[in-house]
């Protein structure tokens, strides 16, 4: 079971690989996809398929536990509006 993680969209589980890890970046004040997946600080992870069930949820708020701007994490993910 290494390895494995809860996507916050569906709650399903998959290997990291297989998911997109989100994470807050106190630089820029947004956040950054994380494409390694080694950027220190909460992350939260979801299947490609499931980001419009994130951002209709706001899951990506309470996964971080900070407030988030719905629109960043939509235009980030490519949710249309």
């Amino acid at each position: 079971m290494i390895g494995v993680r809860t996507c916050i969209g569906c709650r399903g589980t998959a290997g990291k690989a297989e998911l997109v890890r989100l994470v807050w970046n106190p630089g820029t004040g947004t956040v950054v996809v994380d494409g390694s997946h080694v950027m220190p600080g909460r992350g939260c992870y979801l299947h490609p398929g499931c980001a419009a069930a994130v951002v209709k949820r706001r899951a990506v708020a309470r996964a971080l536990r900070r407030p988030v701007d719905g629109s960043q994490v939509a235009r980030l993910l490519g949710v249309p509006d």
